[in-house]
């Protein structure tokens, strides 16, 4: 078993709790991991990334190569295209719909969408109307880990139990909350993409 996974974002858009969700996740799995993050002017709502391995063999390095990422989940539309050329020619893309748009120069949405789409395997979602129908705006970022999970070699249910392991300091709604945008992201990709 082996995922090589970019995430990729905006600074406050939960890239770090998508990062701790998986790599929990890993460990209770009993896999190996390493993980390697950028967090750039995150507060100022730049760039954040991080480089995950997760293998059941031991892992060398902490960054992936050009060209050797299984997937790149992407937060923010822009930020999906930043990374392409990380991803493996059989590697998944898996972005929100929803621009984050930070700086007056933003490209346009339509643009970026159809060169999205233009890759052979990506997965487009409306993750923050995901995220408001569950009851938490706040976890697009975990809807976007729903969608993704069909493409990271571990059990669903170890994302669930990583969940309850990071948000159980928050309580017992918010870990639910979260868990329902787990949920409704993967099932987002059940019914409308067929692999």
């Amino acid at each position: 078993m082996k995922s090589d996974i970019i995430l990729a974002g905006v600074g406050g858009q939960g890239i770090v709790s998508i990062a701790a969700t998986i790599g929990t996740a890993a460990l209770i799995e009993g896999l190996n991991l390493k993980q390697s993050e950028v967090h750039g002017m995150s507060q100022r709502g730049g760039d954040v990334s991080s480089n995950m391995r997760v293998s059941s063999n031991e892992i060398a390095s902490d960054l992936i190569p050009y060209g050797q990422a299984d997937l790149i989940l992407s937060v923010e539309p822009m930020e999906a295209l930043r990374y392409l050329p990380f991803l493996s020619e059989s590697g998944w893309l898996v972005t929100n719909s929803e621009p984050f748009i930070n700086i007056d120069n933003y490209p346009n949405l339509d643009e970026l969408l159809e060169k999205i789409k233009s890759l052979p395997r990506n997965v487009i979602i409306n993750a923050d109307k995901i995220a408001a129908e569950v009851g938490s705006r706040r976890s697009s970022n975990i809807v976007m880990l729903g969608a993704a999970s069909h493409f990271i070699d571990m059990d669903f249910d170890a994302f669930k139990k990583g969940i309850t392991q990071i948000f159980a300091k928050k309580g017992t709604e918010t870990v639910d909350v979260n868990i329902k945008a787990l949920e409704a992201g993967r099932k987002f990709v059940e019914e409308n993409y067929k692999f």
